[in-house]
């Protein structure tokens, strides 16, 4: 709270972050602002509310705020950049940028939002650093009254998602972000605007595409598919390595890279599963020769971001808002990222100082290292409110229940009163 203490001009918004923090750091089931501010012991929900929706502070400067503590404490000279998007399952057409699309979260079309974000990982962590709410083009960017019913800023255009990435990118490398590559999968591999963007900052990429992309093998001078380059590969030209640490051990697959275009710094590189033979894709670009063991690191540093995603939804309640407004989504966003990234960097302190090998997991009983589960559980009971009383359990049991009476009322009455009926 001190780093960000300066963002909030009044000392009221100032108590309601730190309020709100430490309720997404607690065992609150559902992390949203009823749920919080009975946790802190609030008679009424309103701090919290007027907290993301009214109270005089810039989430973009608190956002900077995240970026640079992320740095400080997680910035190593491995550090990659990686982008993905994630969905938020919604209700209703009101919350600003929902919309029946896909979304990873869910597996199928759904009425959702969906952020694009921006992740930092090193050898010493991981945490999300940037987000921008995706406004779909024509049931958002076009409709001006409904733009102004979520408040969604006037000035602001329609974005792909590859263009809010490489924003984003761009706001992080000029913000000193240390970082040699950026990865994401195909939704952003397949933007050449993107890749182009990348190549121009000379920062490398490793990015997932089609297997139906084509490449310019020999020398450039022939142009293919992926999937027909692989088919003609030799059983010479792959090489078990492994993508890093899992859970239950050393990531390993099968990987082949194949040099395209008329230089040796732009590759193709290919994932096969040794169990199913499944294939994953990549074009790669860095600004100098690299060897394929870097490359099979960057593609395997990808898979951070989900974790990060899992942790800020479990640990922190990255979706467990309840607004609908464009400034209220991206403060409860910023604030659960704050979040996770202390607990990231509490889990980065408390590791030991030897580098982690598979060896010695296998063979060593000692306890694992502090993980980000663990740390907002034990902070969650360290800062657990000693026992609330009946009487204010049963203030917030009718607070909560002549709330959603009211809410039942104007439903009802919305209901009845465009209905027609017959006589």
């Amino acid at each position: 709270m001190a780093r960000i203490a300066g963002r909030f001009r009044r000392v009221e918004p100032r108590a309601a972050a730190r309020a709100y923090l430490l309720g997404l750091l607690s065992s609150v089931e559902r992390k949203n602002c009823w749920r919080l501010a009975e946790h802190v012991g609030h008679a009424r929900p309103g701090p919290m509310q007027r907290l993301l929706r009214s109270a005089r502070w810039d989430s973009d400067a608190l956002r900077d705020d995240v970026r640079a503590y992320v740095m400080e404490h997680l910035g190593a000279d491995d550090g990659v950049l990686i982008v993905d998007e994630t969905g938020f399952l919604k209700k209703g057409r009101s919350s600003a940028g929902v919309q029946r699309q896909y979304t990873g979260t869910a597996g199928r079309i759904e009425n959702s939002q969906v952020g694009v974000f921006l992740a930092y990982a090193s050898r010493r962590g991981r945490a999300l650093i940037d987000r921008r709410l995706y406004l779909p083009e024509h049931t958002w960017c076009d409709d001006q009254e409904r733009r102004a019913r979520a408040g969604v800023p006037d000035e602001l255009e329609f974005a792909t998602k590859p263009r809010l990435a490489e924003r984003m990118i761009a706001a992080a490398l000029d913000a000193g972000v240390a970082a040699s590559w950026v990865t994401g999968d195909e939704a952003y591999g397949q933007d050449p605007y993107l890749r182009a963007g990348l190549e121009a900052r000379r920062i490398g990429y490793v990015l997932a595409v089609a297997c139906t992309t084509r490449v310019r093998i020999n020398h450039g001078r022939t142009p293919a598919p992926a999937q027909v380059v692989v088919d003609r590969l030799p059983a010479s030209a792959w090489h078990r390595q492994s993508a890093g640490a899992g859970a239950k051990g050393p990531r390993y697959y099968d990987w082949a890279w194949v040099y395209i275009g008329d230089d040796d710094h732009r590759h193709l590189l290919v994932r096969r599963n040794p169990s199913t033979c499944e294939l994953a894709f990549y074009l790669c670009w860095s600004p100098a020769p690299v060897a394929l063991s870097e490359l099979v690191r960057v593609a395997g540093v990808r898979w951070s971001i989900e974790e990060c995603f899992q942790a800020a939804k479990g640990q922190t309640g990255l979706d467990h808002y309840q607004v609908r407004q464009w400034k209220s989504w991206h403060r409860h966003i910023t604030l659960a990222m704050l979040a996770l990234a202390f607990l990231a960097v509490v889990a980065a302190s408390a590791a030991p100082d030897c580098p982690a090998e598979a060896n010695n997991h296998a063979r060593s009983g000692d306890p694992i290292a502090l993980t980000v589960p663990e740390i907002r559980h034990l902070l969650g009971t360290i800062f657990k409110p000693s026992t609330v009383s009946p009487a204010r359990l049963l203030h917030w049991s009718a607070w909560r229940r002549q709330h959603q009476a009211t809410a039942r009322r104007s439903h009802y009455r919305r209901r009845l009163a465009t209905t027609p009926f017959s006589t």
